[in-house]
């Protein structure tokens, strides 16, 4: 299932590693409020076996959404893992992104020391691991970016109701990060000319990918800037998704203003 939400400048968001566009279900309503947001399961985009998953099997897949769409151009953001994927498409696509958004994006180079190495030689096996992991990541989370109990309660019920009805695959996540291995980020965001956001959240908050790893695209990206999404870790479009609107679509309509400017 893929979807398509709201009116306005279109957004095409990729999801991270986990490849569900409905767990950031509440940033794509929050959105859609003033722009079209389309989106689809990193599954969806690229339809190869999981054994050949290439970067260029989600590029195809994001120009096939596009094309359905009647979409020439429209802004990419790409969430954690999904930002890796954003980036090479901007510098892949140059013509049909006309701003990049990367939000809690890891570092561009894999090293073999990453978190993530464990999952792709055991991804099943490491399913314990990860979810108590998640567990202890989410909550200091929960309680900077949402006051009151109550809410909070409801918000983690909600988030997690969306994680067990549309789980993740360990093998298909694997399989990611080896597609990951196998292509040169650093190099594709070299050759990116469309404006740039760097979105993160707080340092001590964000505890799956450091904030000081997704600030290295700042030297990569010609002219990139960063935002932090106060009071938020690697979640923040879900936990402050109106935040999180508000944030992208004042960066979209300023650059569209220094276009028409420029135009002009």
């Amino acid at each position: 299932m893929t979807v398509d939400r709201g009116h306005g400048p279109p957004i095409f968001m990729i999801p991270g590693i986990q490849g569900r566009w409905e767990w950031m279900a509440p940033a794509i309503e929050a959105l859609g409020v003033r722009h079209r947001v389309l989106s689809g399961s990193l599954r969806q985009l690229g339809e190869t076996p999981v054994a050949d998953r290439t970067f260029e099997t989600w590029f195809a897949g994001i120009d096939a959404l596009l094309d359905r769409a009647g979409l020439r151009q429209a802004a990419v953001a790409g969430v954690s893992f999904g930002g890796l994927i954003a980036a090479g498409y901007a510098a892949a696509r140059p013509d049909r992104v006309s701003a990049l958004v990367l939000i809690g994006t890891p570092a561009p180079r894999w090293r073999d020391d990453h978190p993530s190495a464990s999952y792709v030689k055991h991804p099943r096996l490491s399913v314990p691991q990860f979810v108590a992991g998640a567990l202890g990541r989410l909550l200091p989370e929960v309680r900077s970016s949402i006051s009151g109990w109550s809410a909070r309660v409801v918000f983690l019920a909600r988030h997690l109701g969306r994680v067990l009805r549309y789980p993740a695959s360990p093998t298909r996540m694997a399989a990611c990060v080896r597609a990951w291995q196998a292509t040169d980020i650093v190099s594709a965001c070299r050759r990116v000319t469309a404006p740039t956001l760097i979105v993160t959240g707080e340092p001590e908050l964000d505890r799956v990918v450091p904030v000081s790893a997704s600030l290295e695209y700042l030297s990569l990206i010609r002219g990139a800037r960063h935002q932090t999404l106060a009071r938020t870790g690697h979640i923040g479009l879900v936990t402050r998704p109106r935040e999180f609107a508000a944030l992208i679509s004042g960066f979209l309509a300023a650059e569209q203003a220094a276009v028409t400017n420029k135009a002009g």
